[in-house]
């Protein structure tokens, strides 16, 4: 029997529904441990995220007021997608937690549903340019007549991509009543999919774009970087100095943290909540039965790749040089010395330029001088010699 007119309770905040048997609600509708626990964990992931982001957002902006370069520019939009998901996607998860059901309205539940989800899908395909970006600077680097447009064509692509991604969600989503106990009301997908088929496929099509997609992007990217610089390590030349030994074994300790790290963060961000994920699209019933804690915590892990990256990406590309005494800060951006770090990060002999070729033509990206020996490069903060 649905409950009466009479029957409905004043909904608000952290409702008790289920102590009033009348209201015949099950454990997932009433206020419980789940929903302490979103609120409580949101709350603490909502602080640190937008403290790191927020940090890094403003450190790279005070240095583009003296010199632009393409991997900051990057992280600034890295910044700003984990920021959408810190301001937007966070404080809207606190609140239906508190409230259980959904009172806002259809209007708002589609709004919403769109940007709880843009956020993600722009932080994971910003990773995917950065990636990418990272890949063409070590292993073609030569290839700098298109580079500042190669940059901006991906996060060109990323926000389109996030937008074109997210829309579905707008038409999907919409305010359903439970069918027996009419006066509660979800946000849900619930009968807009023909068949159970299509809302898979639906389903996984974003699990591949969110978190399959970008994961094989990084790892074949970070992989190969890591295969080049072992390779030019194991082949030195006869042009090497001895010192470039030294240099490339650091950068490829340096690059195989990196690798690890950043694959691990993402493994670990995302594998927790696609798994909950997968179980409730696949076996709903049994996915219920599990304890509303650990249902709600494994959730809550689409957030926390917007804390990490602030972390791990900060501290593998926002760096500052070592200071003398008496001498200057100087940022890796300094435009007086190694402006577009990222312009060139290789050891690679360019092809059209021989040995004892012009070292101006072959380091002007690195500003060399001309009559320096060897080209200083960069690889995220490792500095390298490039034999000439």
């Amino acid at each position: 029997m649905g409950a009466t007119i009479d029957d409905v309770p004043t909904l608000g905040f952290f409702p008790d529904w289920c102590n009033n048997a009348s209201y015949n609600v099950t454990i997932d509708m009433c206020f419980n441990d789940g929903h302490v626990i979103s609120i409580v964990l949101y709350s603490i992931l909502f602080v640190f995220s937008a403290i790191g982001n927020i940090t890094v957002l403003s450190i790279i902006l005070r240095r583009r007021r003296k010199s632009t370069s393409r991997i900051n520019t990057m992280l600034m939009h890295l910044a700003i997608a984990d920021l959408i998901v810190t301001f937007l996607m966070m404080p809207l998860e606190i609140m239906w937690a508190a409230t259980v059901s959904w009172l806002l309205g259809d209007i708002a539940c589609r709004i919403t549903a769109f940007f709880r989800i843009f956020g993600l899908y722009l932080s994971s395909f910003v990773l995917i340019c950065i990636s990418i970006d990272r890949y063409f600077a070590v292993l073609k680097p030569m290839n700098l007549s298109d580079v500042d447009r190669r940059g901006k064509v991906m996060l060109t692509s990323a926000w389109l991509g996030s937008v074109l991604c997210s829309s579905p969600q707008a038409w999907i989503f919409h305010v359903e009543s439970h069918p027996n106990v009419t006066w509660y009301e979800q946000c849900v997908h619930f009968n807009f999919f023909p068949s159970p088929s299509h809302e898979l496929a639906y389903f996984f099509f974003g699990m591949i774009m969110m978190y399959g997609l970008p994961l094989l992007v990084i790892i074949f990217s970070y992989a190969s970087i890591l295969a080049e610089i072992y390779r030019r390590s194991q082949e030195p030349g006869d042009n090497f100095r001895r010192s470039s030994l030294g240099f490339l074994s650091r950068a490829k300790s340096r690059t195989l943290k990196m690798t690890v790290t950043i694959v691990s963060v993402f493994v670990v961000c995302w594998t927790p909540y696609y798994i909950i994920c997968v179980w409730y699209w696949l076996f709903p019933d049994s996915a219920r039965e599990l304890d509303q804690r650990v249902q709600k915590g494994l959730f809550l892990f689409a957030c926390t790749n917007s804390c990490m990256n602030p972390i791990v990406y900060g501290v593998f590309n926002i760096r500052t040089r070592r200071r003398a005494p008496g001498q200057r800060t100087q940022t890796l951006d300094s435009r007086h010395d190694t402006v577009d770090v990222v312009r060139l990060v290789s050891w690679k002999r360019s092809a059209s330029t021989p040995v004892g070729g012009n070292r101006r033509n072959y380091c002007h990206t690195c500003r060399s001088r001309s009559r320096q020996s060897n080209c200083v490069l960069m690889l995220d903060g490792i500095t390298m010699i490039t034999p000439q």
